[in-house]
């Protein structure tokens, strides 16, 4: 049987360590990464809660601390959520009512902590509540994960992102789980403590290897195609070997692209487009992501879409022909997202784009036929 003091140092230890790397992560994001935006924003708050949880949940700390500090810390499955969003959605973005859901969290569990002896059936209640709350969390951004993986273009990313999530996930919904049922870690034989210590420090180990140690790139694609001629030019000289094929393997994805104008066929992958290569996927998603700066699969694919699209709307022959038939026609299954992709682009509505395409066209015709009727008559 390990002794209990031996244990709670180990605990100790554990913690220690797991608020080190979280602390040096918040301290190199906040210090050194311009700009801050929201997925920096959200990776340090979360650095900064793992800070603190992994010092209020050890043992010893006075219950006074851990009274007005866990609140805060029971609401990380909003943050872990947000987390999730921003980071595996290049779309997302952070709206009030995120902020404020926060908050309610917060609330809740504070009303929760400060009423447990008053009225502890509410209180249990409530824990039960935010139990499932946080649950539901958990399995939204878990699903975010699983949503978006196959699309995505960035190697880190993608090797890192299940690992790291389902951890996460995994601590948020056995903590969470522990409000709805009788069965803690304490029943296995183990501290529960200590379990969720060594939780704790194998999550900051993980994200702490993808932040300070980054998978080292592939060798760059040395091209980049201009959205006007979609010819290829060459940005920097490559040493030979898989390199010097990088403009190649462009001009042949670039023809497959405008000429073929495979980006039409109904569920297209990148495993698809790959084999169609004759490439291996990954070094498709290499040459799509570090060569043309694309993110994601369906953001690449969905340039080629928009621009078919804008040609059709701007066209007077076409301007009969629904909004549903020529999203469709470009490779869109279905209005909605066609309609969302279109004004993330644009700026505009397909019908404001096209009403706006055809007047101007209509304004320069009116106005040649002007120019000509001045110069017959001069």
């Amino acid at each position: 049987m390990v002794d209990s003091m031996e244990v709670t140092a180990l605990d100790l230890g554990l913690r220690g360590a797991t608020a080190g790397l979280f602390g040096m992560m918040m301290v190199v994001i906040l210090g050194r990464a311009r700009p801050l935006d929201t997925l920096r924003w959200l990776s340090a708050a979360m650095a900064a809660s793992g800070v603190v949880y992994a010092i209020v949940g050890a043992p010893l700390v006075p219950k006074m601390v851990v009274g007005w500090t866990m609140p805060i810390v029971a609401a990380n499955p909003v943050l872990v959520w947000l987390w999730a969003r921003a980071n595996f959605d290049d779309d997302f973005v952070v709206r009030r009512w995120h902020g404020v859901f926060w908050l309610v969290n917060v609330a809740v569990w504070f009303a929760i902590i400060f009423t447990w002896t008053t009225w502890p059936m509410l209180a249990k209640a409530g824990v039960q509540a935010m139990s499932v709350v946080a649950i539901v969390l958990s399995l939204s951004a878990a699903v975010q994960t699983v949503r978006t993986w196959s699309a995505d273009l960035v190697a880190g990313r993608r090797r890192l992102r299940v690992a790291v999530l389902f951890l996460s996930l995994l601590l948020v919904v056995v903590l969470s789980g522990s409000g709805l049922t009788s069965i803690s870690a304490k029943n296995y034989g183990i501290s529960g403590s200590l379990a969720t210590a060594a939780g704790l420090l194998a999550i900051a180990a993980l994200a702490g290897w993808s932040f300070f140690y980054p998978p080292p790139p592939l060798p760059a694609v040395a091209a980049a195609v201009s959205e006007t001629t979609g010819q290829v030019a060459e940005l920097d000289a490559a040493n030979g070997g898989r390199d010097a094929i990088a403009p190649l393997l462009l001009r042949r994805l670039d023809r497959l692209m405008t000429v073929e104008r495979v980006y039409r066929q109904e569920g297209l992958t990148i495993g698809v487009l790959a084999a169609k290569l004759d490439l291996p996927e990954y070094r498709l998603r290499q040459a799509i992501n570090e060569g043309l700066g694309y993110r994601n699969f369906n953001a690449f694919l969905n340039r080629y879409r928009i621009n078919e699209a804008k040609a059709a709307l701007s066209d007077p022959a076409q301007r009969d022909v629904p909004v549903l038939t020529i999203a469709m026609d470009a490779g869109f299954q279905s209005i909605g997202p066609f309609n969302r992709a279109f004004k993330a682009e644009s700026g505009l509505t397909p019908t404001e784009f096209r009403r706006d395409a055809l007047a101007r066209l209509a304004a320069m015709a009116a106005e040649n036929d002007e120019n000509f009727r001045i110069g017959q008559l001069s």
